[in-house]
């Protein structure tokens, strides 16, 4: 396709190798997430791996290895960063890539930037060392990590009218892709379980570990003795797994390519939560992943329009 079509004529050569950056460091370090937006077409691929390279660079400073005061520093510049760039005051000529790439997307696509804030909100809470009670305490974390990107990205895909889709239906976009980041979100805490407990952080709610008399933590291979831990899994993999059902909402208001990333991601970690449902203990010996062909597959799914047909004809039964 060419430039003039996909819009590429308004961005200057110094914003293109801004976008080149957030491209490379997105390629580099989102494998899943690189997989649905190949499926975009540039403008808003290199939308989101502007929002992705921005969300990267608060992430690596929770998980770094700086000081808890260093980090609160950092976190609090990088906040002062994205009100320049809410302002628009970042140049083209900016020695910081990822902020002209994000100034420059913000232009061209109707971003809700204080998402961006809520994710400063949600890393300070692990630089804090917060911990859950509840899934209704943990519902605010997850909304600010993973939820508020959804809203994001919402920003960059938009919506479109379709056949069966009321005004209210399209009304809640915003809600079912802050469901769809939960989904995510919570099968992200289940893989990484283990190295999450290394890390010294529990996202789990406290009452469920307790439930499943897991409240020792995950510090082995093995579950704790005497604890259920299969039966703690299978009780997130449900609570996941009726996040995606509500979530996948979504998909029917998407154009083509943007639902076909979305469909791609989620349905990774769909396949990804089905592996830890089957074997539960398989996350406390190591990062469970797809292999490139399974995530290829996914993709392939997602830009089939399959995923968004077979939503909007449940859909449709429910309304009946």
């Amino acid at each position: 396709m060419s430039p003039t079509v996909e819009g590429l004529h308004h961005a200057s050569a110094p914003v293109l190798a801004a976008y080149s950056y957030c491209e490379a460091v997105t390629g580099a370090q989102a494998r899943n997430f690189a997989y649905g937006i190949r499926l975009l077409p540039t403008d808003k691929r290199q939308a989101m791996s502007a929002l992705y390279a921005f969300s990267r660079r608060v992430d690596d400073i929770g998980d770094g290895t700086l000081a808890p005061e260093a980090k609160l520093a950092r976190l609090e510049e990088t906040r002062a960063l994205l009100g320049r760039i809410r302002a628009g005051e970042v140049e083209e000529d900016d020695t910081d890539p990822v902020a002209v790439a994000l100034t420059h997307a913000a232009r061209r696509f109707p971003i809700p930037l204080e998402g961006l804030d809520e994710l400063i909100d949600g890393v300070l809470m692990d630089v804090r060392g917060a911990t859950y009670e509840t899934w209704d305490d943990l519902k605010v974390y997850c909304r600010c990590v993973a939820g508020a990107i959804g809203r994001l990205s919402l920003g960059v895909f938009g919506t479109v009218r379709t056949s069966g889709l009321d005004a209210h239906d399209a009304a809640r976009a915003p809600e079912y892709a802050d469901t769809l980041g939960l989904a995510l979100q919570l099968t992200n805490i289940l893989r990484d379980v283990r190295e999450d407990a290394a890390n010294g952080r529990t996202y789990l709610p406290a009452e469920d570990l307790a439930k499943f008399g897991c409240s020792d933590g995950f510090h082995s291979d093995r579950a704790p003795a005497g604890a259920d831990f299969a039966g703690l899994v299978h009780h997130e993999v449900r609570r996941a797994r009726a996040l995606f059902v509500e979530g996948y909402r979504l998909l029917p208001m998407l154009d083509r390519r943007s639902g076909a990333c979305v469909a791609a991601m989620a349905g990774i970690y769909r396949r990804l939560l089905d592996r830890i449902e089957r074997e539960p203990e398989a996350v406390l010996r190591g990062r469970v992943s797809l292999p490139v062909r399974e995530k290829a597959y996914v993709a392939v799914r997602g830009l089939s329009g399959l995923d968004a047909r077979t939503v909007s004809r449940t859909t449709r039964r429910r309304s009946l």
